[in-house]
């Protein structure tokens, strides 16, 4: 380890836990501003989202959202792209998913249908991913800004299509029909004995979640196209050098991370709504970069602050029916806060962290 540098415990662990604490202080202190108790408001919080059965659904539910958008932006950070399109990618992605239950949920059972969704979300992220990367890598438009405008473009896209072309017949709603039993994923409780979570549409996109995070893990670290994204991340200069097309490298790597993100709608398209609706996702694609920083762009970590942030949304929404004078949009400000130590602040701690553990090998160094 050099100078300037930390233990890889501390960079991908103490350092995010710090983060997290002072996010934690400073909402405590904005609770008891308004004249409540931040160790009970706490005590709520987790309990809402870790004591009981149906919290802990809940919890997993939103948790398998994040890790989607996680995953998607995480791919992207390694190539040193930042893809803020994940809420447009997952859009886009439910009509993939719509479109094969649509199509198939009177014909099959879910089993059959859902590779074909899974595919359909996956493809059509892609697909909304493919033209800010070439414009990126071709024309040398920033993919932040291309991203960000392709999320407007994708919501009225997709209000068109439910309005005009995929609407329920005889219905106001902008939504497509509720699928059949044939495109719906059972939940997990029913496919794994002795499990209850009561009412949580926790279902077997979970399972799906797991199986990317480790689809990432092995194509980072241990494939060629993984090291050659790393590469082109660490200094696209060496990465020339060596022979990696930038131009290929990322578009490859924004199709990859807009699939991601498209296969969050299995989630909630399939497994819970159970058609294709206005505005299903929710913000997940904007917290999947507070997500993936938090987690350092690795899927263990990944998992982890994906499960605070399901912990943050179910257990905020317990404490707000617990406190009514902590109120939802007080909820939203100690998500915010999380989202801004997480992101625009990881590296916050740092400074004084390098100073500590270059004084503690100091004399070792000496020593020697």
């Amino acid at each position: 380890m050099s100078a300037g540098q930390l233990p890889r415990w501390v960079d991908y662990g103490l350092m995010p836990l710090l983060n997290l604490a002072a996010a934690f202080l400073v909402s405590g202190l904005v609770v008891l501003l308004i004249g409540e108790n931040p160790l009970e408001a706490v005590e709520i919080l987790i309990w809402g989202s870790l004591g009981w059965n149906e919290g802990i659904g809940f919890t997993l539910f939103y948790a398998t959202n994040f890790i989607f958008t996680g995953l998607a932006v995480a791919v992207a950070f390694h190539a040193s792209l930042f893809n803020i399109g994940g809420e447009g990618q997952a859009y886009v992605g439910g009509l993939g998913v719509a479109i094969a239950c649509l199509a198939l949920d009177r014909f099959v059972p879910w089993w059959v249908t859902l590779p074909f969704a899974v595919l359909g979300a996956a493809a059509a992220g892609a697909a909304w991913a493919f033209v800010p990367a070439v414009l990126q890598a071709k024309r040398g438009s920033h993919v932040v800004i291309t991203t960000i405008m392709f999320n407007f473009i994708a919501a009225s896209l997709m209000v068109y299509l439910l309005v005009n072309v995929m609407g329920k017949e005889g219905s106001m709603q902008p939504e497509t029909r509720t699928f059949e039993a044939g495109g719906r994923l059972p939940l997990l409780q029913d496919v794994i004995p002795g499990l209850d979570f009561g009412t949580a549409p926790l279902n077997l996109s979970l399972i799906i979640a797991l199986l990317a995070s480790l689809a990432v893990w092995v194509l980072i670290w241990r494939t060629k196209l993984g090291y050659e994204i790393r590469t082109f991340g660490a200094s696209p200069t060496a990465a020339v050098y060596a022979g990696i097309s930038p131009v290929r490298i990322t578009i490859i790597t924004m199709m990859i991370s807009g699939g991601l993100a498209g296969m969050m709608a299995i989630n909630e398209i399939m497994g819970s709504q159970h058609r294709l609706l206005i505005e299903f996702v929710s913000g997940y694609g904007f917290v999947g970069i507070a997500v993936a920083l938090m987690g350092r762009a690795h899927p263990v970590g990944i998992l982890f602050a994906s499960i605070l942030f399901g912990m943050l949304y179910q257990g905020g929404a317990e404490l707000a029916f617990e406190k009514p004078s902590i109120t939802r949009d007080m909820i939203v400000v100690i998500q915010g806060l999380v989202i801004l130590f997480a992101g625009a602040l990881e590296h916050m701690f740092r400074p004084a962290l390098i100073r500590i553990f270059s004084f503690a090998r100091t004399p070792a160094t000496e020593a020697a």
